[in-house]
């Protein structure tokens, strides 16, 4: 597959790396590269375009590569302000045969694949609970961007990773979500948010640009016990504990595996995309729809209720 790389900064570089050969083409308006835009790239030297570009631009260059019918793989949050604007381009990727993909590669992470299995097994039973958190430290460089200290803030750029996460160990959970808290501690935009959930089973997000240590928790209570997952494994060791539950009550046996690798995730996530392209169909623009419906009402809650 011939892919050509949209945007060279940090994503961009390391989306390059793992595509390796597969690049024909690079695109940036700054950075040293082939092409100044996509629409300069001759549409017969690709095949697929890699998106590592903000917010804005993603829309005007998804439409362009679906038009040409060229597959794409755009970064996370695939973000707009009306759910009819991506169910447009869902439906005219469908209709040109295109792979439509957005990167959330935290599916590839070993443990939270685990945990899948541990929830679909019914290994826990009815699930009760489920809480995670996402805090990074990189509250002084979303400050400095031109175009991330806007608006939401952390809510859309890792809150977006954990409605994600829902929706691939449970396929629900978003419709209950409202915010409970939403702080300007060092940014204008939002750098730590509490999301809450109060549905079939208890759900509390919590995200953060202000972590002292780069950091990701998941723990899933349920009637037979429970399953945490510690770190990533980008930011290792990652742990994942499952404890059995005793009743009525005392010391639960538990179960751990600790991982120390280098992160798996990003080329398990291009060889899935490349593999969908190359089978010529599939994609997740449905799943991006759903997050987008919850961000843009969880947005707009965090905004009015905490406007100073």
């Amino acid at each position: 597959m011939r892919v050509v790389i949209v945007g060279l900064g940090i994503q961009g570089k390391k989306r390059h790396h793992f595509a390796g050969r597969d690049v024909v083409a690079t695109v940036d308006t700054a950075a040293k590269a082939d092409y100044g835009r996509l629409e300069e790239v001759p549409v017969d030297l690709y095949d697929a375009a890699l998106l590592c570009v903000p917010d804005a631009p993603k829309i005007d260059l998804i439409r362009h590569l679906i038009a040409q019918g060229k597959h794409f793989l755009v970064e996370k949050p695939l973000f707009s302000e009306t759910d009819e604007s991506l169910q447009e381009m869902a439906t005219a990727a469908a209709q040109r045969g295109v792979v439509g993909y957005t990167a959330y590669n935290h599916r590839f992470e070993p443990h939270l694949v685990r945990l899948k299995e541990v929830i679909e097994q019914s290994v826990l039973g009815r699930i009760y609970r489920i809480r995670m958190f996402y805090g990074n430290g990189t509250a002084r460089d979303v400050r400095d961007s031109r175009w991330r200290d806007q608006k939401a803030g952390v809510l859309p750029d890792l809150g977006s990773h954990l409605l994600d996460l829902l929706l691939f160990l449970f396929g629900t959970g978003l419709e209950s979500l409202s915010i409970q808290v939403a702080r300007r501690f060092e940014n204008k935009a939002f750098d730590h948010v509490l999301c809450i959930g109060d549905g079939a089973m208890l759900v509390e997000l919590e995200m953060t640009l202000l972590s002292w240590r780069n950091h990701f928790v998941a723990e899933v209570y349920g009637e037979r016990g429970s399953a945490h997952i510690s770190s990533l494994c980008k930011w290792g060791p990652s742990t994942f504990t499952l404890y059995e539950r005793v009743l009525p009550s005392g010391r639960p046996p538990s179960h751990a595996v600790t991982l120390t690798q280098p992160d798996p995730t990003w080329e398990l996530e291009y060889a899935h995309f490349k593999n969908l392209c190359q089978k010529g169909g599939g994609g997740n623009l449905q799943n991006d729809i759903k997050i987008n419906h919850v961000l843009n009402r969880l947005g707009r809650e965090a905004l009015e209720r905490f406007a100073s």
